[in-house]
């Protein structure tokens, strides 16, 4: 008798609990970003992140938490509790961080339960309209009558922008001498004034000034051309043969999310950038839609570690 009385009370409390256990998701998201407002990924979040809330009726929190080439973020990240309300927007500087700095404050393998890739993109290569030089070929032919007088910005140490620069130099036998920023902004301002002669930079970012004159720009660091910049050669094209960089960005969360709850934000995320408006936006950034499962998006990002690392030890870049 008293079984069955303890019975009928475990069968009750779990009712009770099944009856107020609520769904995911039942409040707020934060996706952390850890660089300035205005990056191409913070527009990839923003735009995902419209379709989330429109999906769901949850509010998608954008935070951005800048500072050593997104590290600050990313402890902030893999502290937080795996339970699919704090998220990451992760670029591809994350996965270049443990090949440049001495420690991280994260794990590659350990760390992260991946969600899905939100795109890959070019990086373009400007200049200030002040350089004597209309074409990679007489940049090259200027880096190398003045070895170390032009410098390049990148939006900070680690980042592909950094490492792009590096290849540059690598490849085309010059000395350009890196000028890390804490973001785009403040580095477009310095190469319009004048005080950086170039920089790679997302298209994004560097478009709007190409467009009003403020800034020149020579090519873009994918093999191929970039679909938004049919204009504009490859650097592999313009002589620099083998070059191929683009920069990408996905949402992670902490490690050991629940595999539903990672399942169901993946195939809301895919969702959203097959839809017309974002594809089309995204298009405009010169992003190519990312996608995957979040088990191949694990792979890419340990696979990229890997080529970057490669790069990071081929070109011999430091932090500076």
């Amino acid at each position: 008798m008293e079984f069955i009385k303890w019975l009928a009370g475990f069968m009750l409390l779990v009712c009770a609990c099944i009856a107020t256990a609520q769904p995911y998701p039942s409040k707020p998201i934060r996706i952390i970003i850890g660089f300035p407002p205005g990056s191409g990924g913070e527009t990839q979040v923003r735009l995902v992140g419209q379709k989330l809330t429109e999906a769901w009726g949850q509010q998608i929190v954008v935070d951005a938490r800048p500072g050593a080439s997104g590290n600050i973020a990313t402890e902030m990240l893999v502290k937080s509790p795996p339970d699919g309300y704090t998220l990451q927007y992760f670029p591809a500087a994350l996965a270049i961080n443990p090949s440049l700095f001495p420690k991280v404050p994260y794990d590659l393998t350990k760390d992260f339960t991946p969600v899905a890739l939100l795109g890959t993109f070019p990086l373009v290569l400007v200049e200030n309209p002040g350089v004597p030089a209309r074409n990679v070929a007489e940049l090259i032919a200027l880096a190398k009558a003045k070895p170390g007088s032009i410098n390049f910005a990148s939006i900070g140490n680690a980042s592909p922008p950094h490492l792009a620069g590096e290849l540059f130099n690598q490849l085309a036998g010059v000395q350009m001498v890196h000028v890390p920023y804490k973001g785009s902004a403040p580095a477009q301002t310095d190469l319009i004034g004048g005080q950086v002669q170039v920089m790679f930079d997302t298209a994004v970012s560097a478009i709007p000034h190409v467009k009003a004159g403020r800034t020149r720009a020579l090519a873009v660091t994918t093999k191929n051309r970039s679909r938004l910049l049919p204009d504009l050669p490859s650097l592999d094209e313009a002589g620099l043969k083998g070059y191929d960089l683009y920069g990408w960005g996905g949402i992670v969360g902490p490690a050991g999310m629940p595999a539903e709850i990672t399942a169901k934000l993946n195939a809301e995320i895919i969702k959203a950038l097959r839809q017309p408006d974002v594809a089309e936006k995204l298009a405009t950034l010169g992003s190519e839609p990312g996608g995957m499962t979040p088990q191949e998006f694990g792979r890419f990002i340990q696979d990229e570690a890997a080529k970057w690392k490669r790069l990071v030890v081929s070109t011999g870049a430091k932090l500076d």
